[in-house]
């Protein structure tokens, strides 16, 4: 690279413009793109892939992956590899913010879902929470990407502040572009037909920018793929590495049934509800796949670097929320502290696979694999910063690592197997708790029981203490915590000392004092 900087200085005036434009192409063929390819609401189980193990390290299909269609998630799982112990948080703007910074929720303090309008702590919510998310001047992926020279792109859901902050505008937290990012989290409308939400009793929830779709037949998910090609294409023909964020709002509620496939679950028995967000979900796969093809007809699939994955557990409308149901055979659903209501799907792949391309040979991932060690959305940041090449400052505290020798298929013996998720907050599926897994154990501290969610029995959460071994129960069907009291010391020692490393914030009781957890006995 530095020798073709160095020639434009030794050719005729003439050629200087032509030979700087060489050396970009080449800067840009020498340093990956990268596409985040997040998806709202979206669990393990709510695809076509198997994400889960037989006895014998085989992926095992269950009935709700014979129930999604997800060719594109097929296509790039059977190029790439996929964990099947991949964490985020249990609702979205932590999550969100997680993959922005490279901290955990408990650090960043964003520990609920940002309400655009109004502070959402809670009654009993930690009230020194960050509602406000992410500020511009906050160290940020994108923002250190485009420092590096990458153009930041945008499409979809925000959500990393509330309105009339700076973080409702992604503009002001490192993307060069935005498409569709604003302060809420739900789509108006997906209809088109219905100016996705503008001048309907859902308008404080329309999606900007999108005004060349109103009227049309146009669904939302598809109008942000085209307006993805489009902003990929032009920085493509610049000769500039990009870095997409394409988070769609899909498969988040309202459930609006995606009329390009809704004859394909018609007759599924399941409820109408149901059939909308498979639906929701098959159309977000339609755009991964259209994406995966765009990318190779510009010539740089590639070159670029695939990171697929959901932001919380799945809020598929089936069964009540701390039963298995909607995530089968995981227990739980979006917002609680159960397995189905943090594990996601993840997958790497390069676009298009070539092991004689020398970014591939650089991070070499195998084809088909599931990878079995603990990760985490935190983990995307310093992933991303170390494939380019790029280093956040020195003072900007991360907690996550970086997953190269996992996507190898390798693992990574010395590597953390921890996780922590925590909310302090009410009211949700699961109110005021703290999940942290080491390992093949699992805790969770309920701070306030008596204050359980309003439709559940306070004995659901059976005191302050759950615990699981999730090698032996991988489902949470026992609650082992008198069981084994030595393994939930531990395990709350462990807890309390690593809130207090992110320096946590908990919730208040009717006083206004925080409520810290506390050990067993």
């Amino acid at each position: 690279m530095k020798s073709l900087v160095t020639l434009c200085f030794l050719v005729p005036l003439f050629a200087t413009h032509a030979c700087c434009v060489v050396a970009a192409e080449a800067d840009a063929a020498a340093r990956p793109n990268i596409m985040v390819f997040l998806v709202d609401d979206m669990g393990m189980m709510d695809t076509s892939v198997p994400f889960l193990q037989d006895e014998n390290g085989q992926p095992k299909r269950y009935p709700l992956n014979d129930y999604y269609r997800t060719p594109g998630m097929e296509r790039l799982a059977s190029q790439g590899i996929r964990f099947n112990q991949f964490y985020a948080m249990s609702v979205c703007s932590p999550t969100r913010i997680s993959i922005m910074t490279g901290q955990n929720a408990a650090r960043h303090r964003t520990t609920n879902w940002i309400n655009p309008r109004t502070d959402n702590a809670g009654k009993n919510g930690a009230h020194d929470w960050n509602w406000a998310g992410l500020t511009e001047g906050d160290v940020t992926l994108p923002g250190i990407l485009s420092q590096n020279g990458y153009r930041t792109i945008h499409v979809g859901k925000g959500h990393f502040g509330p309105e009339e902050h700076s973080g409702a505008e992604p503009l002001n937290l490192g993307f060069d572009v935005n498409v569709a990012g604003a302060a809420f989290g739900a789509p108006g409308s997906y209809y088109g037909k219905m100016n996705f939400g503008h001048g309907t009793k859902r308008s404080h929830h329309a999606v900007p920018h999108l005004d060349a779709y109103h009227g049309t037949e146009t669904f939302l998910t598809e109008a942000l793929t085209i307006e993805a090609k489009k902003r990929v294409t032009e920085t493509v023909g610049k000769g500039q590495p990009f870095y997409l964020y394409f988070a769609h709002y899909a498969v988040h509620a309202p459930f609006e049934s995606d009329p390009r496939f809704a004859d394909h679950y018609a007759d599924s028995g399941k409820p109408k509800n149901a059939q909308a967000f498979a639906t929701l979900i098959e159309g977000m796969d339609k755009s991964l796949g259209d994406m995966l093809d765009h990318l190779n007809e510009l010539g740089v699939a590639e070159n670029t670097l695939v990171l697929f994955l959901g932001d919380n557990g799945s809020d598929a409308p089936l069964g009540h929320q701390h039963e298995v149901a909607c995530a089968e055979p995981l227990r739980g659903k979006k917002g609680a502290h159960y397995e189905g209501g943090m594990r996601v799907p993840f997958i790497a792949a390069w676009a298009k696979p070539n092991s004689e391309s020398p970014l591939q040979k650089s991070l070499a991932i195998p084809a088909g694999q599931i990878q079995n060690q603990v990760a985490s959305v935190s983990d995307l940041f310093p992933t991303v910063l170390s494939l380019v090449g790029a280093e956040a400052p020195a003072s900007h505290v991360q907690d996550g690592a970086p997953l190269q020798t996992l996507l190898t298929g390798a693992s990574q013996p010395d590597r953390s197997q921890q996780f922590l998720m925590h909310y302090p907050h009410a009211p949700h599926r699961s109110n005021y708790f703290t999940v942290y897994r080491d390992g093949a154990w699992k805790v969770v501290y309920h701070y306030l029981p008596e204050k359980g969610n309003k439709d559940d029995h306070i004995d659901l959460f059976q005191g302050h203490y759950q615990l699981f071994n999730l090698d032996q129960d991988p489902f949470e069907s026992a609650n082992v915590a008198a069981d084994h009291p030595d393994e939930l010391n531990r395990m709350m020692e462990s807890l309390i000392e690593s809130l207090k490393s992110h320096q946590a914030v908990y919730p208040i009781d009717d006083s206004g004092k925080a409520v810290l957890p506390q050990l067993p006995g």
